[in-house]
């Protein structure tokens, strides 16, 4: 009688027994960071009670760096999304990694998870999801990604490993600017209204007026881009104008905002003070020059691949501080008032 060979484990018998994925047990088979020690154990005990021996061949597989980074902008063209992506591009370059871009303007959640697969094929070690809008992060709730994840979002959404730059305390910057030089109305231009860096602007524009005991009117939204601005201002004009200044949530709207006050006689600042957001490089030589919240795009980059490099080490991503732009005032606001 001939003795019965008995099959050998495999990883999908130790994930079965250990409840877990089998992109689980690989992880923990590779000893890669990102597995909770109690879903480590588990899988540890599983395959000591099948004798599990994983394949040399498939090891070296998945422990092979590919010293790559994914990237899905889920933004437009617009200064803000482009300059972080350029900034990390240079960050991660830096530390002799490559960034492979997959995403466009398309934030549809379908989209969102076919670039995530799209990444993974090509063997990426983590993904930045630079997260423009409010469904970019809905898209991926659920989704199973077996490599860190960093999204680059303003509203910090718990479940993420989340850096970004301070929208919220920027605006408050910006509206206080203002209130010092005796502003007492002081409208809204905000981006779309389901933009996250938009909403923390709102939120911070509100916020600072409510310290300071003025009442804020309901931002009027637009599109990010100088016609968006100039279709803004020539609403602005059809109503009261009893305003005394606008802060303008970037500074491509702010210029079609100038455009259509020039061509309507409205004088900046005489008549109305400007405040932008962004300090893209021609704001220095609009009519007249903006002031504006800069930006600091390259520290973003910096900090975002710092970030990636600390969790692709295994070790816990410590608080992240967000930087605050910076107020660079040129001629689009003057006092009106000495405030006490």
């Amino acid at each position: 009688m001939s003795a019965t060979k008995t099959r050998a484990a495999t990883i999908f018998d130790v994930a079965r027994l250990a409840g877990v994925s089998h992109q689980t047990v690989s992880r923990v088979v590779n000893d890669l960071p990102n597995v909770r020690p109690s879903t480590r154990d588990k899988v540890e005990v599983a395959i000591r009670q099948l004798q599990y021996v994983p394949s040399s061949a498939a090891r070296a597989l998945v422990t092979k760096r590919s010293r790559t980074i994914g990237v899905i902008n889920t933004g437009t063209a617009d200064f803000g999304p482009a300059s972080v992506a350029i900034a990390l591009s240079e960050a991660a370059s830096a530390a002799r990694y490559s960034v492979i871009v997959a995403g466009t303007s398309r934030s549809g959640a379908t989209s969102i998870r076919d670039d995530v697969e799209r990444l993974l094929r090509q063997n990426v070690e983590a993904i930045v999801l630079i997260a423009a809008r409010t469904n970019a992060l809905d898209a991926l709730s659920g989704v199973v990604i077996d490599v860190p994840l960093v999204a680059v979002e303003s509203a910090g959404r718990a479940g993420y490993h989340s850096v970004s730059l301070d929208q919220y305390n920027g605006a408050r910057l910006a509206v206080r600017h203002l209130v010092s030089l005796g502003h007492r109305t002081i409208v809204h231009l905000a981006g779309p209204a389901d933009s996250l860096d938009a909403l923390e602007r709102v939120r911070g524009w509100r916020d600072e007026l409510g310290e300071s005991g003025l009442p804020a009117r309901s931002p009027l939204n637009s599109d990010w881009t100088p016609t968006g601005g100039a279709r803004a201002a020539e609403m602005l004009l059809a109503g009261t104008r009893d305003f005394t200044a606008v802060f303008v949530a970037n500074d491509q709207m702010a210029l079609g905002l100038l455009h259509t006050f020039g061509t309507r006689g409205v004088r900046v600042p005489d008549d109305v003070s400007v405040v932008g957001f962004d300090d893209i490089p021609e704001a220095a030589y609009f009519t007249p020059p903006l002031t504006t919240m800069r930006q600091d795009f390259d520290a973003l980059g910096r900090q975002i691949m710092e970030s990636l490099l600390v969790i692709l080490h295994g070790d816990p991503l410590p608080e992240v501080e967000r930087y605050v732009p910076a107020l660079v005032v040129r001629d689009s606001v003057r006092r009106i008032a000495d405030v006490p």
